[in-house]
Parts: C-alpha cells; structure tokens; sequence
C-alpha cells in the first residue's frame, strides 16, 4: 500500500526532506523541506552566504549531504537523470575551452545518446531549434570563449531547451547579462512554465523577485519561507532573511520595495 509520503512525492516533480549540508563542519543548509509542484517559476532569495546555490547543488548530489532524501517526480535523480537539467553559474565554467556554441548546445542532447552514441540528424534539429529560440543561431560556429556575458548566458539557455527536461535548475542566470538578454531568459522561462515544466532560479536581486516569478523559496540556512510570492515577498519575512541588511523605502508607484544593502 502506497504510503501518504510517497503520494506525496508523487505530485510533485521535487520533494526535499530534511536536507542538511555543511562545508569543513560549519553548517550551510540545515534541515530543509519542501515539494514543488509542477508547472511553476520558483525564485530562491536570500542574503549572501544563505546557501542558495549549495541548496541546489545538494538536491542534485552535486555536494555531499549530511542528512536529507530528496525525489524528482516520485523518483531518486538516478531513474529519472533525462527529465532533470541543471544551469550552473556562468563563472563556474571553463569558458577557454576550444568548443562551437552549435557543439556546446550539443552537448545538451548527449544524456540520450548512450555511452558511444553519435547524434542524430534529430538531435542536430533540436540543437538548431534551440539556438534559434535564444537568438544565437547566427553564433553557432564562434568560440564560447568569444562571446560575451550575455550570449555565454544564452548557450546555457540553449542548452537546456536542447535537453528537453521537464525540472529545471538555473543559478544566478541573470548574473552579468544586458537588460535584453534578461527580458529573454525570463519570457523563455514563463513559456517552459507554460508548457508545465518547472523553474526553480537562484536569485540576488529583490527588485525583480516580486515580478519574476510565481513562487518564492526563501532561504538564509534555514528555511523562512516558501509559497507564493504574494504571501512570502513581505517586509516581514524578508525581514527574518536578510536582517539588518534589509531597507525598506518608498517606491515612486507607493508601494514598499526591499533593497539588500
């Protein structure tokens, strides 16, 4: 018989149990939980050192845990590795490495191809499409290493469409990128969103929070909130995040804005 935990996981494409990480002892994410359903653009916020980009690497086993389970739509990642994609900090990658924006696109089909698969006229497609979608295709044979902020951000962007997955995970996409170029990774996410797919987006900036994106995870270590934005996006709650490192001012159209100091 299906237990109410395990019926639980099973409507949601992430569900996360007590999940605890530590660097050199000192803990870094302690004791969180929670389930996403699908079909939402997820915004993680929260002061520097909070944990927000450890938070994801840990439910993606890209850092060690020190407790915690986590499941992707019922299952652990290692059933379901297809449907999961991951966009990591553009700073994190070695972008000096001698690769074609059209190969680094690629390389997002590559999880369907087998051990000594070879892609297909098909994946050629999917690549091409993507590239199209993010306005680079006319990039496709420069170098990564040339490109700028903006365009290295929309091969990322590129390469997750190529990969089809249904759960995506983005940290600081808009880190580093023109005012064009973040308007397009924001109209690219609502339309994943849109097609019932899942966006959860580690962000800095709380200006943009309150607009972006439907739900919030609210994160300093511990968990201070999650749910819709209307109900976490409040002086009060941002208050228990960010401290002493919070304004609260008068924005020109009346309403309160949070500024991190």
């Amino acid at each position: 018989m299906t237990s109410p935990l395990e019926m639980t996981r099973q409507t949601h494409c992430l569900n996360v149990q007590n999940l605890t990480m530590s660097y050199d002892r000192a803990p870094v994410v302690e004791d969180v939980s929670l389930a996403i359903p699908s079909g939402r653009l997820v915004g993680i916020l929260g002061p520097n050192g909070a944990g927000k980009s450890t938070l994801i690497k840990g439910i993606l086993g890209l850092h060690e845990r020190d407790a915690g389970q986590v499941r992707f739509f019922g299952k652990p990642l290692a059933d379901v590795r297809q449907r999961v994609v991951y966009v990591p900090q553009r700073g994190a990658v070695d972008w000096d490495f001698p690769v074609t924006v059209k190969d680094g696109v690629l390389m997002g089909r590559y999880g369907r191809l087998g051990l000594f698969g070879r892609p297909s006229r098909k994946d050629r497609m999917k690549a091409k499409e993507a590239m199209e979608k993010v306005g680079i295709a006319d990039l496709s044979r420069r170098q990564i290493g040339e490109l700028s902020g903006g365009q290295q951000q929309r091969v990322f962007l590129a390469r997750a469409l190529a990969q089809e997955g249904d759960l995506i995970f983005m940290d600081e996409p808009f880190v580093g990128v023109d005012a064009a170029t973040e308007e397009a990774i924001v109209a690219l996410l609502r339309e994943m969103r849109d097609q019932g797919r899942t966006v959860i987006v580690v962000n800095h900036d709380l200006q943009t929070a309150r607009s972006y994106f439907d739900e919030l995870i609210l994160l300093n270590k511990r968990l201070i909130a999650y749910g819709p934005t209307s109900r976490v996006f409040t002086p009060e709650l941002l208050s228990q995040a960010y401290g002493g490192h919070l304004a609260v001012i008068d924005g020109a159209d009346g309403q309160r804005m949070m500024i991190a100091a």
